[in-house]
């Protein structure tokens, strides 16, 4: 690797999907929130982050269509939506 292309803190991190526990190991500089580390087929421990959506999970690169709704972000977009057809109907 070139020296002083990358920052101090670039290291091997491992991604983990909460959708599917699909696991990537990716160099990166990502802040890494807890101590969370998991060991990797190489044998080695590596810092751990949690992503909501990887590209085994998406639609995009899985065809496959999936409602993944973490938030609750769903059922208020239902509440505004027949709130919305309610007064439409008047």
């Amino acid at each position: 690797m070139k020296k002083g292309t990358h920052p101090a803190n670039y290291r091997p991190v491992i991604f983990l999907d909460n959708s599917n526990s699909e696991r990537f190991l990716i160099g990166s500089t990502v802040q890494i929130e807890g101590n969370e580390t998991d060991k990797w087929t190489d044998g080695k421990e590596y810092p751990v982050t949690r992503v909501d959506v990887s590209s085994a999970s998406h639609p995009f690169y899985t065809g496959q269509e999936k409602i993944m709704d973490t938030a609750g972000r769903l059922e208020k977009f239902k509440t505004r939506a027949a709130k919305a057809g309610k007064k439409a109907q008047k």
